[in-house]
């Protein structure tokens, strides 16, 4: 019997074992995407039918070297998988693709241009520069988390709009839900140790918020540089014994610190979309976001949203959430509410047309 090919390949390779942002995505894309049409390349045995295996060793666990890695494999070797299983498109969740073949149809995933907005020397900024830029140009379509992400990729990057499609991203039910527990005395911070998330002004505002009682809770990666300015700031502030620096959570332990938190604060200078932010509605939680990026169209009115770069604004909305119970009433209703717009069943179906109308 001869099986018919797969319309598209997804690139699997930026997931790991300890997902977060892209990976997260790739991991739930995988999951919604639909079997007969769409083949995963998977680099960590997640047992879903219709995938082939890649190495394990290409994703963000694994440093510079793991991105270095994957974009020599997705160079030399990505090519041959394609022709290998006769597929029409390779689906990347990320904006890397071979640049270097000819013939090659790839669609691929913009979530933002905050290297560019926020540039800081070194081998990342040339990465988005010069080999972003060129796989965006030769892609069929580019898929663009937001509308925020889609202005940006045009504007900065000049890619024409017609290729330039937006898919909004979404959460799993299943994981996130509100559970009713009462809420404890901490707010969370949920996202890597980079400028855009504006750390700096998450630890100003809970200091002036004055409450030693409280805790912060501050879950992802840190960076080499960043996350001993931060916790040099904390001690500053008087407010190191509050903190609580955790590198990286389980699902259900991310679960439960969503519903019991005061609030998350999401307080970036830009987002290309706001993965946490939904998350939290979904949960139920208070969310006081930022003005900028595309996090206003994730939390549209579900949540506070304040100037990023004035603490004072954020240490007042935090306040709010304390006295006014008004808030969390409004947060349990709305959140999940607003959250159901968003869907990753949704996102796959958008992405399987667009695939279908192009083949």
């Amino acid at each position: 019997m001869r099986f018919s090919p797969p319309l598209a390949l997804f690139n699997g390779s930026p997931l790991g074992q300890r997902p977060t942002g892209i990976g997260v995505v790739t991991r739930a894309l995988a999951k919604a995407l639909n079997k007969d049409l769409v083949m995963f390349l998977d680099p960590v045995a997640t047992g879903r039918s219709n995938s082939l295996a890649i190495p394990k060793t290409l994703s963000m666990d694994h440093g510079w070297k793991g991105h270095l890695r994957r974009l020599l494999w997705t160079q030399n070797q990505l090519p041959g998988l394609l022709r290998q299983t006769d597929a029409s498109f390779l689906l990347s969740p990320l904006p890397e693709a071979p640049v270097l073949r000819k013939g090659i149809r790839s669609i691929v995933l913009a979530h933002d241009l905050i290297p560019l907005r926020f540039p800081r020397p070194g081998p990342l900024l040339a990465y988005h520069l010069t080999y972003v830029p060129l796989v965006l140009h030769q892609a069929e379509r580019v898929l663009c988390n937001s509308e925020a992400t889609a202005r940006e990729v045009h504007g900065w990057l000049r890619v024409p709009r017609h290729k330039l499609v937006v898919v909004r991203l979404g959460f799993d039910p299943g994981q996130l839900c509100p559970l009713d527990q009462p809420r404890q005395p901490f707010f969370l911070v949920l996202g890597r140790h980079d400028y855009n998330k504006n750390i700096f002004g998450v630890l100003r505002a809970f200091a002036h918020l004055g409450h030693p009682d409280l805790t912060l809770k501050l879950v992802g990666s840190p960076h080499r540089l960043l996350t001993p300015k931060l916790k040099r700031l904390a001690t500053e502030l008087g407010i190191a014994r509050q903190c609580q620096w955790i590198s990286w959570v389980s699902d259900q332990e991310r679960l439960l610190l969503l519903n019991r938190a005061q609030a998350l604060l999401m307080l970036s200078l830009w987002e290309g979309f706001g993965l946490p932010a939904l998350e939290a509605m979904a949960c139920g939680a208070p969310v006081i976001a930022g003005k900028a990026g595309a996090l206003p169209e994730v939390v549209g009115s579900a949540g506070l949203l304040v100037d990023p770069a004035n603490p004072f604004h954020a240490a007042e909305a935090m306040a709010a959430v304390l006295s006014d119970r008004t808030i969390q009433r409004q947060a349990r209703q709305a959140g999940p509410s607003r959250a159901a717009r968003f869907s990753w069943d949704a996102t796959a179906r958008q992405v399987e047309s667009l695939l279908e109308e192009l083949a």
